[in-house]
């Protein structure tokens, strides 16, 4: 028998709380000395958390499903059982990650376009760009300047204008991954 909607042992996040969440790999939880039962390790869509999420008795997941964990009526999902570091998760969930990631990054362009267009410096002698891979000094400031010259309007065109970067989603990915590996001090897209 499945526990109630909620965990009680379930660390509660901060900040907003994901609504969706990517299955990255589904497996055994072999915490359950009684029974083996399926667990689905994700990553949610919004702050990047990785999840461990117990599904519905009867419901069969996949990588790749788009599964509903906020505070409404779930479909799909009992409930989050608990935060991930990426230490935790599977291989093949590792393996997924990225492509996930890149998938998540295509979906929300504007915003990261956005971020290439409005952000600024974290000290005095490091600027929050410079925190994306492919990216130092010289290029922060031809960065920099084409930007004076107007906002990048998609990916392409950002591309297009600082070829330097090669591929604007592998860096934020490779980003997002640094920052849930624990690595980084400034967090751009997670959360704690």
């Amino acid at each position: 028998m499945r526990p109630h909607t909620r965990n009680p042992n379930q660390k509660r996040q901060e900040g907003p709380k994901e609504e969706y969440a990517i299955v990255l790999d589904v497996v055994l939880d072999n915490q359950q000395s009684f029974k083996d039962d399926e667990i689905a390790q994700a990553i949610g869509t919004s702050s990047f958390t990785l999840l461990e999420l117990v599904p519905k008795q009867g419901v069969l997941l996949k990588n790749g499903d788009k599964v509903y964990i906020g505070e409404g009526k779930r479909e799909e999902i009992q409930y989050i059982k608990k935060t991930l570091k990426v230490e935790d998760i599977s291989g093949s969930a590792h393996s997924e990650l990225k492509f996930t990631l890149m998938d998540l990054i295509d979906e929300k362009e504007e915003q990261f376009v956005t971020f290439f267009n409005r952000a600024g410096p974290i000290t005095i002698r490091k600027h929050s760009l410079e925190l994306i891979p492919g990216i130092g000094k010289k290029h922060l400031k031809d960065l920099l300047e084409e930007r004076d010259e107007g906002d990048f309007t998609s990916f392409a065109n950002l591309k297009e204008r600082c070829s330097f970067i090669g591929d604007p989603q592998k860096a934020i990915a490779e980003r997002i991954i640094k920052e849930l590996e624990g690595e980084e001090d400034f967090r751009l897209f997670t959360k704690k």
